[in-house]
């Protein structure tokens, strides 16, 4: 039977005796934690279970995976199966299309809210001026994200900044490779770990251009590899089995429509902000 149709606890268990010592306490850990755990890439896993990010690695091949990916993929997997378990539908129960409705839109306002309690203004001002400032933003997203990345190229050259946007990633690291100095490259990517938006970032870094990364783990490597990060998670983990389903990309969305925004109305942005200021100082004054 093949590795990805078992179980990744039990495969973790039958074969723990064969584990080196370092790579058995990242095992313990994912045994003993395993809803925190699904949700932890190399970096936040290694250091949670106190080894190094090439143990990880290394237990992830031992254990018969193809890299780290595959296994938190199918740990995910088995995770989601347990709680389909754990939470049968209710039988019988008549719903109207208004009960069904309501939760999936309750969900999205949660969502949106969220997102919303996350980001930082002043951050977004800072990505706002280094736009504004820049010669010409390279927009860089490589598949579902793809398409914010046109729809953010279309605003904001409608909004004066000069852009650049390709879903084909040949494409856009054609265009970090010919950036002049003055350009800047915004990354779009949910898990901040796609090895295209990687090797982007890391040719911008060569070139010495200032980055902005939209995603939805402030701890992944792109994230890493920024100047700027607006974190796109509203405060919720990854949750990879949604990854595997196809899941929503509203918060990365809603994130690049915020910092649009915020290039629209910069002025009254920042005016509000000088406003709140001068009245928490006048607080202190007699």
């Amino acid at each position: 039977m093949n590795v990805t149709d078992r179980d990744v606890l039990e495969v973790i268990r039958s074969s723990y005796d064969e584990l080196f010592p370092a790579e058995r306490k990242a095992a313990d850990y994912v045994l003993e934690n395993t809803p925190e755990a699904v949700n932890l890439n190399v970096a936040a896993l290694a250091s949670a279970s106190g080894v190094s990010d090439a143990t990880i690695i290394r237990l992830s091949h031992h254990l018969g995976y193809s890299g780290y990916y595959q296994f938190r993929l199918a740990l995910s997997r088995d995770m989601g199966r347990m709680q389909s378990q754990e939470d049968p539908d209710e039988e019988g129960a008549e719903e109207t299309g208004q009960d069904v409705l309501r939760p999936i839109i309750d969900r999205y306002v949660a969502s949106i809210e969220a997102v919303g309690r996350g980001l930082d203004a002043d951050t977004l001002l800072d990505c706002v001026t280094l736009m504004r400032n820049a010669v010409t933003v390279h927009i860089i997203a490589q598949g579902n994200t793809a398409n914010i990345s046109a729809y953010m190229g279309f605003r904001l050259e409608r909004l004066g900044i000069r852009c650049t946007s390709a879903q084909i990633p040949e494409y856009f690291v054609n265009h970090i490779s010919m950036a002049q100095e003055g350009d800047i490259v915004l990354a779009i990517s949910k898990s901040g770990a796609s090895r295209r938006i990687l090797d982007a970032l890391a040719l911008a870094g060569e070139k010495h251009l200032r980055t902005i990364v939209i995603s939805a783990d402030p701890r992944s490597p792109a994230a890493a590899m920024a100047d700027y990060v607006l974190d796109s998670s509203g405060g919720v983990p990854l949750n990879l089995e949604e990854r595997r389903k196809g899941f929503s990309y509203l918060n990365e969305f809603l994130t690049a429509e915020t910092l649009i925004d915020f290039v629209a109305n910069e002025k009254r942005i920042r005016k509000d902000q000088a406003e709140r200021l001068e009245w928490l100082l006048a607080e202190n004054k007699l």
